[in-house]
């Protein structure tokens, strides 16, 4: 289990003056804006659609909605940005006049979605390739002054799989977040997320590798995000598909609390938010000594 003796973890987000506390665990529901989402349930195609689907999120129990118009799985359809920004931004607009209570955060590795899209009303850029995909979206981030969720990936969505080769994962994992971080921090960017990346540029192995090391991601004091909802980690282990692959994520994502995890993305918001209860029940009631 996950203990900060001698490291000091920041526990907070500023979201445009409003602080969020992130000392208890929070989920974040995955809304998907394509057409070609690996998981079929968690996309969705208009307006009501996702207003439905966000009001029920929140109701489950979740304080962050990721909305996506770029599928990321492996081998996935390149979009334009014209194309992505038409998918999104219609949706972040509806959100915030119907669901203004919503957090939304976008997930996105180019500068002016994230840009659109925080200007629209959302709050926080998630970007699975910590800038790599787009060299002007650190200075984005920096100018927005929002929070900022970085990912580990080698290559893209396109040729991810073919890259998936470490001498030591959750060391070059470790060494890619503190370049990154380093950089952001230069450029004055407050609120960083740091996101491990399983299933992407990772084989199953290294995946449950990086999940028994992930107390080492400790070292950076910064809030880590897990995100195996329905993974090919799980149900290709387990032989399954990932529409029978909830318990198995359930089951992750209890280990990933244990190991310190402060959100976790989801596409089942009420079983994670059981999750976090009952890890918070056993450790706040019968703490470690």
């Amino acid at each position: 289990m996950a203990k900060d003796t001698f490291l000091y973890r920041k526990s907070t987000l500023n979201l445009q003056g409003k602080l969020v506390d992130l000392t208890i665990p929070s989920v974040m529901g995955i809304l998907n804006i394509t057409p070609d989402s690996f998981f079929e349930t968690s996309r969705i195609s208009g307006i009501d659609e996702a207003l439905f689907r966000v009001e029920a999120f929140l109701e489950e129990g979740a304080r962050f909605i990721d909305l996506g118009a770029y599928s990321s799985r492996p081998g996935a359809t390149d979009i334009s940005v014209d194309e992505e920004l038409k998918r999104l931004i219609p949706i972040v607009d509806a959100i915030r006049k119907h669901l203004p209570e919503a957090i939304l955060s976008i997930d996105t590795f180019r500068s002016k979605v994230a840009k659109a899209a925080i200007q629209a009303g959302a709050h926080i850029i998630n970007d699975i390739s910590a800038g790599n995909l787009d060299e002007e979206m650190f200075e984005t981030v920096a100018a927005l002054n929002v929070p900022y969720i970085i990912m580990h990936m080698k290559g893209s969505p396109q040729n991810m799989k073919e890259l998936a080769s470490y001498q030591d994962i959750s060391l070059e994992v470790s060494n890619y977040f503190s370049k990154k971080i380093a950089a952001l921090v230069a450029l004055g960017v407050k609120d960083i997320i740091i996101d491990p990346g399983f299933g992407f540029s990772k084989t199953i192995d290294h995946n449950y590798e990086l999940l028994q090391h992930l107390e080492d991601l400790h070292i950076f004091g910064l809030p880590i995000l897990v995100g195996v909802s329905r993974k090919g980690m799980i149900h290709k282990f387990l032989k399954t598909t990932a529409a029978s692959s909830l318990n198995g994520t359930s089951v992750v994502n209890t280990m990933a609390l244990l190991k310190g995890a402060n959100i976790l993305r989801v596409h089942d918001v009420k079983e994670a938010a059981q999750c976090i209860s009952l890890v918070q029940k056993m450790q706040q009631q019968y703490p470690v000594k």
